[in-house]
């Protein structure tokens, strides 16, 4: 197959192999992030056919890293793939284009992982990041998931229409509360994802999605549930989800900044997709 980048343009490949040689020595110039992004696409459309996990095939080895023990320091490193992306404190971009996944749920993240590499949920860029040459085993992934459980989170995710609150509220305790928690903290041991703090427009993507049957692996019962909401529900909902804030003890403080990555340009954040732009809230 033929692959052609032409936003790789935008870089030089000596570029983009010193970004992989030297973390720590990163090129501050936005154009990385792009570089790393075209790289990404290059290898999941090249490694995959060798690398992934058929959907159907046994996860045993993902049942065996929700039992194991989080190596963080190897989790640290595994975690530089993450970063050109989520970022490295973990806290995506406010506009949806990546998701806060500092101090997600160790077992959500093991679960989700599990489902994109087995083609259970659909994610193109993820997928390269998920195949048994990016994380070879069991112990790899509940590395990456621990060392991501122990990420203080920003309380400055992306908001939605805070005059939607209070119809939101409503629906939220009457449709999502017995499943992510009232202050939408999760479910470790059902792996129902922890929701508080997540950016508004990253929830209303995952949201059609999950309601357009894209997400194979989102639960049942939410898709009917949410089949019949009205437009104006679908945005106080979210709205209220994303204005839902994590305890004290699980914030960043004012300023963190992750010093595993004192390196790292931390000014860039992607250009919103076109279903995005120009979105009313």
């Amino acid at each position: 197959m033929i692959i052609k980048f032409s936003f790789m343009r935008i870089v030089t490949i000596n570029k983009a192999k010193a970004l992989h040689r030297s973390f720590s020595t990163m090129n501050k110039n936005i154009t990385i992030a792009i570089s790393l992004f075209g790289l990404s696409m290059f290898a999941c459309s090249t490694v995959l056919a060798e690398d992934s996990i058929k959907a159907g095939e046994d996860l045993s080895e993902f049942k065996t890293a929700l039992k194991l023990t989080p190596d963080i320091n190897n989790g640290r490193e595994l975690y530089k793939m993450c970063v050109a992306c989520h970022g490295p404190e973990g806290w995506g971009s406010s506009n949806g284009s990546y998701p806060q996944i500092a101090g997600q749920l160790t077992a959500v993240v093991i679960k989700q992982l599990a489902d994109i590499r087995a083609g259970n949920r659909d994610n193109p860029i993820m997928r390269a990041f998920t195949t048994l040459r990016a994380l070879g085993g069991a112990q790899e992934i509940a590395d990456v998931a621990g060392y991501i459980a122990t990420l203080p989170m920003t309380a400055n995710n992306g908001q939605g229409n805070k005059h939607y609150l209070e119809q939101g509220k409503e629906i939220f305790l009457r449709d999502c509360a017995d499943c992510h928690g009232e202050k939408g903290e999760g479910d470790i041991g059902e792996h129902v994802p922890m929701i508080q703090g997540q950016h508004y427009q990253y929830l209303a993507r995952q949201y059609r999605w999950i309601r357009d049957g894209r997400r194979r692996n989102a639960d049942k019962n939410m898709v009917e549930q949410i089949q019949g909401y009205s437009l104006r529900q679908e945005k106080a909902v979210l709205a209220y989800t994303a204005s839902l804030k994590p305890p004290a003890e699980k914030l960043a403080e004012p300023g963190w900044q992750n010093p595993d990555f004192p390196g790292y340009f931390r000014g860039w954040e992607p250009e919103p997709t076109p279903e995005r732009r120009g979105s009313v809230q």
